[in-house]
């Protein structure tokens, strides 16, 4: 089964980066789709970025222009690059990862990112 890790997470002011990381534990299965979600207290999880193992990207609104996601499949690792970060942006980030066959969906425990202003 897949285990994901997640670190990089940590007190930061507002306008400093991050980068968070999440390795993949080895596995037959294929993992087609990583990505970050974040959850803030008294909101639902939302979707931040997702990666294909082709390199295909997907971002939030509030993410695009300031984070990047990135993957290493040789490492399975996949990074998210957090530029000018903002006290909204303050959460408990997750990361998943989604394989086609078994239909399945994987979460980190979550790592936690405070944005002080």
């Amino acid at each position: 089964q897949v285990q994901l890790v997640e670190s990089g997470g940590g007190l930061v002011q507002a306008g400093g980066s991050l980068r968070l990381s999440c390795a993949a534990s080895e596995s037959r299965f294929s993992i087609n789709v990583m990505g970050w979600y974040r959850q803030a207290p008294g909101k639902q999880r939302e979707l931040v970025a997702t990666i294909t193992s082709g390199g295909s990207t997907n971002y939030a609104d509030s993410a695009k222009g300031r984070f990047t996601i990135s993957r290493d499949n040789a490492k399975n690792t996949v990074y998210l690059q957090m530029n000018t970060l903002k006290p909204e942006d303050t959460a408990v980030y997750y990361c998943n990862g989604r394989t086609n066959w078994p239909n399945r969906e994987y979460w980190g425990q979550g790592t936690q990112v405070t944005v002080s202003s």
